[in-house]
């Protein structure tokens, strides 16, 4: 699991799983399909990707093609951050 992914787990798991066990979030675990992420925490998933990262994500990039597990997310940051000349903090 790389930084960007991480990160976002620790969000996750303090956010919005705060009596789960850690180990059962890992980077393929499904967010969105799983229940962990509904719209109203997707969105605040976009604004803390936006402000941690410094990325800024279109309404049409929001979605389970991108947010679906810690992979994909990490790969839209990484994404967006290159296509801004950025690196990760």
């Amino acid at each position: 699991m790389d930084d960007i992914q991480s990160t976002v787990k620790s969000y996750i798991l303090e956010e919005f799983l705060p009596d789960a066990n850690p180990d059962e979030l890992n980077s393929t675990t499904p967010l969105i399909a799983g229940g962990i992420l509904d719209s109203l925490a997707t969105v605040r998933m976009v604004m803390f990707l936006e402000q941690k990262f410094g990325i800024d994500v279109q309404a049409h990039e929001v979605s389970a093609e991108n947010l679906e597990s810690l992979d994909l997310i990490a790969h839209l940051v990484r994404r967006k951050q290159a296509a801004a000349g950025k690196t990760a903090p």
